[in-house]
């Protein structure tokens, strides 16, 4: 097998580790940021941000190692419009706690017997791909033609705007990634239950490692002079409603990095669910809880494919790169969550 044949098995096997990894923690933004802003229990979002933490550090070490570059991924656009941006950032946080878990928590929680995590990333997959490719997509080009610009940089990172500024490169390069990994190595550590809670630590290490992981399964083993793979990492939007089109029509199809380890979290989260008796049939609990689920996950799939990204995508792989686009998401993303959770369209009997 040449290093690109590799791509689709380490990626499935990335998703392996992330759902097995995703089920036993409790892996999920969602979760941490109700816990903390509803019910005062800030564990779970220290997870997030130690992950968030060792994501950054690792891909920005690679890539400054020469092993990958992100100047090809989707996150360092050189014209971006900021409003679509901002806005899908907003719907996908209001609607992930709509629907009770972005879509990574929901392949989590299938794996493991959830059956309103199946209708979740149904519609997560089709509201996305309508708005990317569908339906939908003239509405986004419309939009996207009126409010598009230029970023004005280069790379259109916080490290190019540092370099803006005057700051040499490496300087620009680290500086940052100093500031920022260091804040939240502060936030998760100075946080004495989170210390004691070993599983999570070693969780939010051992996910905030699969983003670098996925960095170099696309940008070095795909890094063909003729047929190279789209350099990308962990995501859980567009993965979603190009598995769906692959299990519908793989016959002809490549299995690609995405699809790969959208079905590795399932596998990963399954095996795990079974071998710790976690596995448990469980549907809606009346047609309203439907109906939340749905318009929910709908509102995920439209929001994400604005933004770029959902909570993974561009809370722990855009910001890994510090793209200028991926802190507007993210930033986005927790205020529709913040939003939702306790602001003046806040959602109530969850």
């Amino acid at each position: 097998m040449s290093p690109l044949d590799w791509v689709a098995p380490v990626g499935f096997g990335l998703g392996l580790v992330f759902g097995a990894m995703g089920l036993v923690v409790g892996f999920c933004l969602t979760r941490g940021l109700r816990n903390w802003l509803v019910d005062g229990d800030g564990i779970k979002i220290r997870t997030f941000a130690l992950a968030l933490a060792v994501a950054l550090a690792g891909s920005q070490a690679i890539e400054a190692a020469g092993f990958v570059s992100y100047g090809r991924s989707l996150y360092l656009r050189d014209v971006v419009s900021w409003p679509l941006v901002v806005f899908g950032g907003v719907v996908f946080g209001y609607g992930m706690v709509l629907a009770n878990g972005c879509g990574s928590r929901a392949l989590v929680l299938l794996g493991s017997g959830n059956l309103r995590s199946f209708v979740v990333l149904m519609c997560v997959g089709l509201a996305g791909y309508a708005t990317l490719a569908g339906v939908l997509a003239p509405l986004r080009v419309l939009a996207a033609d009126v409010s598009t610009i230029p970023v004005g940089l280069v790379p259109p990172t916080l490290a190019g705007l540092m370099q803006g500024w005057g700051w040499g490169t490496l300087a620009a390069r680290w500086l940052p990634v100093v500031l920022i990994a260091g804040l939240l190595l502060i936030f998760a550590f100075g946080h004495r239950d989170f210390r004691r809670a070993r599983l999570d630590v070693s969780g939010g290490i051992v996910i905030g490692l699969l983003i670098p992981l996925g960095w170099l399964t696309t940008g070095y083993l795909g890094a063909d002079d003729f047929e190279p793979v789209p350099v990308a990492s962990l995501t859980f939007v567009a993965p979603v409603g190009s598995t769906l089109q692959y299990l519908m029509l793989s016959t002809g199809m490549a299995l690609s990095f995405a699809v790969a380890t959208v079905l590795g979290v399932l596998a990963g989260s399954a095996v795990t669910a079974l071998a710790t008796a976690r596995f448990r049939l469980e549907g809606f609990s009346s047609p309203g809880h439907m109906l939340r689920s749905i318009t929910g996950s709908s509102l995920m799939g439209v929001g994400g494919a604005l933004a770029v990204g959902c909570s993974i995508g561009q809370g722990l792989t855009g910001m890994s790169t510090l793209a200028l686009t991926s802190l507007a998401a993210f930033a986005s993303i927790l205020s529709g969550a913040a939003i939702a959770l306790r602001g003046p369209l806040r959602v109530r009997g969850m």
